[in-house]
C-alpha cells in the first residue's frame, strides 16, 4: 500500500469543510475528498490538539482558546478571499485586454 502525503494546508481545508458541515460525517466529507476515514479523523484529532488514535476529548482546548482560533481562522479566510477576489480581477482584466487586441 502507498502511503499519500497530502499538503498541510489541504489537511485543513478538509478539517474545515468538516466542522463547517454541522449534519455531516467523518466518513461521508472522507469520500467526498477521495481519502481514507482514517486520516480524515487523525487530521481532525491533531486539529484538536489530541494525539492520531487517542479516544479520551480531555485533550481538547479550553472553550476561550477555541473561540481565538477560529476568530485567527476566519481572519485567514477573509484575507485569503480578498487575495483570490484581486487575483480574479487582474485575470479578467488581462481577458478583455488580450480579447479587444485580437480584433480586427
Amino acid at each position: 500500500m502507498v502511503m499519500k502525503h497530502y499538503p498541510p494546508q489541504f489537511k485543513a481545508d478538509a478539517v474545515a469543510l468538516y466542522r463547517s458541515r454541522p449534519g455531516a460525517t467523518i466518513k461521508s466529507v472522507a469520500e467526498d475528498l477521495g481519502v481514507n476515514t482514517e486520516t480524515l479523523r487523525n487530521w481532525i484529532r491533531a486539529a484538536d490538539g489530541r494525539r492520531p488514535g487517542s479516544h479520551s476529548a480531555s485533550g481538547t482546548a479550553p472553550a476561550a482558546s477555541v473561540g481565538d482560533a477560529v476568530q485567527a481562522e476566519l481572519a485567514a479566510a477573509r484575507k485569503r478571499i480578498r487575495e483570490l477576489e484581486e487575483e480574479r480581477d487582474i485575470l479578467r482584466q488581462a481577458a478583455r485586454y488580450f480579447a479587444g487586441a485580437t480584433r480586427w
